[in-house]
């Protein structure tokens, strides 16, 4: 045997070596090309995510029911199942929640400290300065939120009381701008400012219908005060800007969402018995939007 292999006949010594020089070449060009290699890692990562294959969101835990931290700690509410669906529907099974002040939470998205931010968050020209949205998935209403005995009815009833409001939302906008005689008290979350409402800090809490609607039944005392439309400012999916591929892709996703009744369903999981926004029905479905009443 050795001594047949150590005196192999040159011919097929030669065929043996040029064998072994074309596999080596092939191995050359398929993993040693920097070209190539590049190429398959972009395919890989077509979103340019923070870590291939996962995607980190940016989030609210204590924005209940859109988003907050269930009795596990895991995140859960409309938006965090909503996003999770799109996310599966173009390819993502890992999604990562992280909660965060809502004050700094697109700037670190834009910043790529994360992929993507979900809470809620009304799309404006003012924010669009700073991240790009995905196309809008729900409208609604803000409302002030009061002490019963306070007997705020109307936005005149806010004169010269202190109204709470979360740092850097819509409603502390909306309050700059049309509540001029109040006194706004900023807040790091609502929960922050439902406890200094309760206490007799401030008079009445500024913040979206649903989140009213959560604090009303859970103090009695309290009593939905004040509901503004806010339908020209729907929330949408924050996105670094310039990853217009990946807004595209959440786009479709959210659009095949909507239209097979998956978003129907999570919002009446989670706004049982509130009016629906039906733009975001399936296109057979739409008809128009009620008001909730005060």
């Amino acid at each position: 045997m050795n001594k047949r292999t150590t005196f192999r006949p040159l011919g097929v010594i030669a065929v043996a070596a040029a064998a072994a020089l074309a596999l080596s070449a092939c191995g050359a060009s398929n993993t040693g090309s920097p070209s190539s290699s590049s190429s398959s890692s972009a395919e890989a990562n077509e979103f340019n995510l923070i870590e291939p294959g996962t995607i980190r969101v940016a989030s609210m835990g204590d924005a209940k029911p859109y988003t907050f931290t269930d009795a596990d700690g895991s995140f859960t509410g409309f938006d965090v199942e909503l996003f999770t669906d799109v996310a599966k529907r173009i390819g993502y099974d890992e999604v990562v929640f992280t909660g965060q002040d809502f004050s700094g939470l697109l700037a670190a998205v834009a910043n790529h400290q994360f992929d993507v931010g979900v809470a809620a968050i009304g799309i404006t020209d003012e924010r669009k300065e700073t991240v790009d949205f995905s196309d809008g998935y729900l409208a609604g209403y803000l409302t002030v939120i009061a002490d019963k005995s306070v007997g705020v009815k109307t936005a005149d009833d806010l004169a010269g009381k202190r109204l709470g409001v979360v740092q850097g939302t819509l409603q502390e906008a909306y309050a700059v701008k049309n509540f001029p005689t109040t006194e706004l008290v900023r807040f790091p979350d609502n929960n922050a400012g439902i406890s200094a409402l309760n206490s007799g800090t401030v008079q009445a809490h500024f913040t979206d219908y649903e989140s009213a609607k959560t604090y009303g039944e859970q103090y009695t005392n309290l009593d939905l005060a004040i509901n503004i439309p806010s339908f020209d400012a729907p929330a949408g999916f924050a996105v670094a800007k310039g990853n217009e591929k990946f807004v595209a892709a959440l786009n479709e996703g959210l659009h095949a969402a909507m239209e097979d009744g998956t978003w129907k369903e999570l919002y009446q999981k989670w706004f049982p018995g509130s009016p629906m926004p039906d733009m975001y029905l399936p296109e057979a479905e739409q008809t128009s939007t009620p008001t909730p009443a005060s």
